[in-house]
């Protein structure tokens, strides 16, 4: 009973701030536009009852909206209907509609979406940006695939190395992916879901060039599956040229993502970079008086932690050489140049942001210092 009550108030909570039209909490997710682009925030992998989540699709909307997120997708199983005796539905585009419903006068974009479950070598895949899910319900994988094709859906593999699919918890590529991969059928890879990061994932996303993703696949309250343990769900970051469906949509098919999960970056240098310079501003860059030793203040506009390490053949008079922005925070750096200097370029590596495994990106800012 009691936990009914709870579940019971987290729900009429979540109802009251959509209603009240409040997109953003303590919760929100805050990351910066890159120079051309806009930084959309997505999850492209979310359930509801409608598969084999817990929730109605109105309320991951809410949700959503709580959050600060742009674009959501739900991705309801095909094959695998759990709740069929209590919600049947032989329209499996029933969730996208309720959700789109929901969403329609709070500036969130809904995708459609489904999820292909198959067991391995085929696994998990969601195809999105569909036009009807029902088609895709087929009896052999392949056609599933062949009429996300059809339906010009972009593809990408869930979960690769999840552990009831690939034991040793490390992906397999099989002759059905590379298949995929080949006619142009299979689009993208999730290197973070839930909170699992694959490395391994992520190697196989740059060796055939595929769209870097990170999603919740949640399926009870966002509530209790991350906020309530102190974390933001994984998300994709998406860099588009407008905050539309279509920009979206094109952004994915060029790989222009970063996978987020809180304070772990995951994608290609040439988007990594300029989100992690962009996600640090500089200010009151000026020397201490009667000193060599530039002071400026380092103010991290993200939701998450940004952890670096020093690039420079200058040290730090107060911190170590690793040192952590907080979220939303700011510190102040004292560089000790040995000489003042009218202009000085700042230089650190980003522990975790990640543009392959073990490699971490290199940040710059000019600095040009007050006298």
């Amino acid at each position: 009973m009691k936990n009914n009550l709870i579940g019971l108030m987290l729900l009429l909570g979540l109802t009251a701030q959509a209603q009240n039209h409040s997109h953003s909490s303590t919760t929100s997710v805050k990351y910066p536009n890159i120079k051309g682009y806009q930084t959309l925030s997505t999850d492209l992998h979310i359930h509801s009852v409608f598969s084999d989540g817990n929730v109605w699709p109105t309320i991951r909307v809410q949700e959503a909206l709580m959050e600060g997120l742009d674009v959501i997708s739900m991705t309801e199983h095909l094959e695998y209907q759990p709740h069929s005796k209590d919600i049947p539905h032989p329209d499996r585009n029933r969730s996208y509609e309720l959700a789109l419903a929901e969403a329609k006068d709070h500036g969130l974009i809904v995708i459609p979406g489904s999820e292909i479950t198959r067991s391995a070598p085929v696994g998990h895949n969601n195809a999105v940006f569909i036009q009807d899910a029902n088609p895709i319900l087929t009896k052999e994988a392949q056609d599933a695939f062949n009429q996300a094709k059809k339906q010009d859906a972009f593809v990408f593999w869930n979960h690769p190395a999840w552990y009831a699919q690939s034991p040793k918890g490390v992906p397999v590529i099989t002759e059905f992916q590379l298949k995929q991969i080949k006619e142009q059928k299979l689009h993208g890879i999730e290197v973070i879901n839930t909170g699992d990061y694959s490395e391994e994932a992520l190697q196989i996303a740059l060796d055939h060039n595929l769209t870097i993703m990170g999603t919740s696949d949640v399926h009870d309250l966002i509530e209790w599956d991350f906020t309530k343990k102190g974390v933001h769900r994984p998300i994709t970051l998406v860099f588009a040229e407008q905050r539309d469906a279509a920009s979206v949509r094109k952004a994915l098919f060029e790989g222009k993502t970063v996978a987020v999960f809180n304070h772990l970056f995951v994608g290609k240098s040439e988007f990594l970079v300029p989100l992690i310079e962009a996600s640090v501003v500089l200010s009151d860059a000026k020397y201490i008086p009667n000193t060599e030793i530039l002071e400026v203040t380092l103010n991290n506009t993200t939701s998450s932690n940004l952890l670096f390490e020093n690039q420079m053949p200058y040290t730090f008079y107060h911190h170590a050489p690793v040192f952590e922005i907080p979220a939303q925070g700011s510190i102040k750096l004292q560089i000790k140049t040995g000489e003042k200097l009218d202009e000085f370029t700042l230089r650190l590596k980003a522990l975790k942001a990640y543009s392959a495994p073990k490699t971490q990106v290199v940040a710059e800012w000019k600095i040009i210092p007050l006298h």
